[in-house]
């Protein structure tokens, strides 16, 4: 893995988020929680680079959320998707579903939250601010069938502190990304 700038790295954001999935992970090398992602954002705020990522309040993850001041959203090739699977379908709860994965965890270079060595991509972060979901807010009445049981979304902007990928040049393109 490399270390990018925010400069150099080039997404289509749209297409990570819900074709191809991430994997938030949150704690430390020895207690660390993960959930496979396909909601949030990149981009910037208040003059930083950031990700967004949600996790509602009975997910096992949002615990470390809340107890520890990073996380890492990683990106996987698609020989991985299995794992990925069990790792947003499985909860840390009822067993190390890290193990069952067979993904190596891995000390992340600037924050506690741990990575994964088989990730194409690894974004460091730091939370700086967070906010629950307002179902008031919803503009268009079908987000509403996101939540049948009004388990509304804890919203976190991440700082990213650092971008590690395969590649100096690495490019994640929709080419590359097969449809779900």
């Amino acid at each position: 893995m490399k270390e990018l700038t925010t400069k150099q790295l080039k997404i289509a954001a749209v297409d990570l988020w819900l074709k191809q999935w991430l994997l938030l992970t949150s704690g430390t090398m020895d207690d660390c929680n993960s959930m496979t992602v396909a909601w949030g954002s990149i981009g910037g705020m208040w003059w930083k680079p950031f990700v967004q990522v949600v996790v509602r309040p009975d997910r096992y993850t949002f615990e470390y959320m809340e107890k520890y001041p990073t996380f890492t959203l990683c990106s996987f090739p698609e020989t991985c998707r299995d794992a990925l699977k069990v790792l947003g379908t499985k909860s840390g709860r009822d067993g190390n579903k890290i193990d069952e994965t067979g993904l190596t965890v891995v000390a992340s270079k600037v924050v506690g939250a741990p990575s994964y060595d088989e990730a194409e991509l690894v974004l460091e972060c730091k939370k700086m601010y967070w906010q629950d979901m307002d179902p008031a807010h919803f503009m268009d009445p079908t987000i509403e069938d996101s939540y049948p049981k009004q388990d509304y979304h804890r919203i976190y902007f991440g700082e990213i502190l650092r971008i590690n990928a395969e590649d100096a040049d690495f490019e994640l393109n929709s080419e590359r990304i097969k449809s779900r």
